[in-house]
């Protein structure tokens, strides 16, 4: 029998490599601490976000790209996640 604690515990760890690599991110926003949250959250699939949090694929997409998103997103985000801006963002250095 498999335990599932075990289970979950390695898909987190696999879920942090990923996201932690620095070529993960390329946008001017990095989102990182965002899927760490989920992932501590137990939320395993990003599309999850649209429905708890009331935002578009687009607004995915830009997350996922690292683009710049409204502070109205990013509010519903923050409510859905019951969490602060700086606990899902970062603004990368401009060139």
């Amino acid at each position: 029998m498999i335990n599932r604690d075990i289970l979950n515990e390695k898909f987190k760890l696999l879920w942090y490599n990923v996201i932690m690599d620095d070529s993960y991110t390329t946008g001017n926003v990095d989102y990182r601490k965002l899927w760490k949250l989920m992932i501590d959250k137990d939320i395993r699939k990003k599309t999850d976000l649209i429905t708890m949090a009331g935002i578009s694929t687009n607004i995915l997409a830009k997350l996922n790209k690292g683009d710049y998103i409204s502070m109205e997103s990013m509010q519903k985000i923050c409510v859905a996640l019951d969490c602060d801006v700086g606990d899902i963002c970062v603004l990368n250095e401009t060139k």
